[in-house]
């Protein structure tokens, strides 16, 4: 009888809170609503070409959250933890990115007009894909001894272990581009062609709006490296093996699969798509400093969950929502565009609490339901 009178509180207390949870729900619901309606009808403070401004500013920022969940969702997929180290290996990859463009434009080259320019301008597209390769690399390469310092040693441990080990990493990483590259403030040199602020112009109400040249490279790289992400998971070996260490990693060694190198190898592509990320970042908005990975990664991890942690494509999907959200948001809720990140945090507890699993669900092995 206790056991039954037990059961019974437990069932009112949870009954009542998921009433709470729901008038929450649509209380917010009536609030945005209104909101909507008096920007859009009421007040009309905004014309079309403001919103496609903003739209083009999310999809170019999503698609850097993209590819920097990707991360996230590719190592909590197969390993059930949350790498928060992994915005400081974006950092990483935008100083090695930073750092082939100075040195690229340090190194002159005389025209057969007798005209100097630096190598950068002479071979744009050359310094483009070197600053990409290297960056790449050089996140690729922090990742693997992220994953075999800090994470391998723990993997048997108890889950809050390695994320206590994630955060501590992630300091580490921080104070040591903080001793190595200094607190200032740098800016990325792109290449002429590549300049911020330049691009396409589109009339809306003979109003120019541009379309930055800087903003297409990320989309286009960004969707370019998602594509071909999802054809290395479905297609190749090493996909198959990673699909299957995150399903059981007992039953996938004993078919012969390399557990551990497969765990390498996916610190490695997560690392390489954030350094990625972090070049993009670097030439579309061109400031760096030692603490630029922090919030991106903290928002990436948002849209990893805001998709559906341990799954690709939701990771994709999130990182857009949530670039989206947060550049067109505050407009549409009529507040200071300053309360962007709010935005994107608010956006987390609500996930979180609404519908942990994401948009699109999560994907999780059996063994770890």
């Amino acid at each position: 009888m206790k056991v039954l009178k037990k059961n019974d509180r437990r069932l009112k207390r949870s009954s009542v809170g998921k009433m709470i949870r729901n008038l929450f729900g649509v209380l917010a619901v009536l609030f945005i609503i209104w909101r909507l309606y008096l920007v859009f009808i009421v007040q009309n403070n905004y014309g079309p070409e403001t919103w496609t401004r903003l739209l083009i500013a999310g999809l170019v920022i999503g698609s850097v959250y993209a590819l920097i969940a990707i991360g996230y969702t590719l190592v909590y997929g197969i390993l059930f933890m949350i790498n928060f180290a992994h915005g400081e290996v974006m950092m990483l990859g935008s100083f090695a990115g930073f750092f082939v463009f100075e040195a690229t434009n340090a190194i002159n080259i005389t025209a057969a007009d007798g005209s100097v320019t630096s190598l950068t301008n002479a071979q744009p597209v050359l310094s483009i894909i070197l600053a990409f390769l290297v960056g790449m690399t050089f996140s690729a390469m922090v990742g693997f001894f992220l994953e075999k310092i800090a994470y391998r040693p723990l993997r048997k441990a108890p889950r809050l272990i390695p994320l206590i080990s994630a955060i501590g990493a992630s300091f580490a990483l921080q104070n040591a581009a903080l001793l190595l590259f200094s607190p200032q403030t740098r800016n990325y040199t792109n290449p002429e062609f590549l300049a911020r602020g330049a691009g396409w112009r589109i009339m809306i109400n003979e109003t120019a709006v541009i379309l930055p040249y800087t903003g297409v490279l990320t989309m286009v790289l960004s969707i370019l490296l998602m594509v071909g992400l999802l054809l290395m998971v479905k297609r190749t070996r090493l996909g198959k093996s990673m699909r299957a260490v995150a399903m059981d990693k007992d039953t996938a060694a004993l078919m012969g699969i390399d557990v551990n190198q497969t765990i390498s190898n996916t610190f490695i592509i997560s690392g390489a798509l954030a350094g990625a990320a972090g070049v993009m970042w670097g030439l579309h908005n061109g400031i760096l400093h030692y603490f630029v990975g922090f919030l991106p990664g903290i928002k990436a991890f948002t849209a990893a969950v805001l998709g559906g942690i341990g799954n690709v494509p939701g990771a994709m999907l999130g990182g857009m929502v949530l670039g989206l959200l947060e550049a067109i948001g505050p407009a549409a809720l009529d507040i200071s565009f300053q309360l962007k990140d709010v935005i994107a945090f608010v956006i987390m507890i609500v996930i979180l609490v609404f519908k942990p699993s994401g948009i699109l669900g999560e994907v999780l092995s059996e063994e770890k339901v």
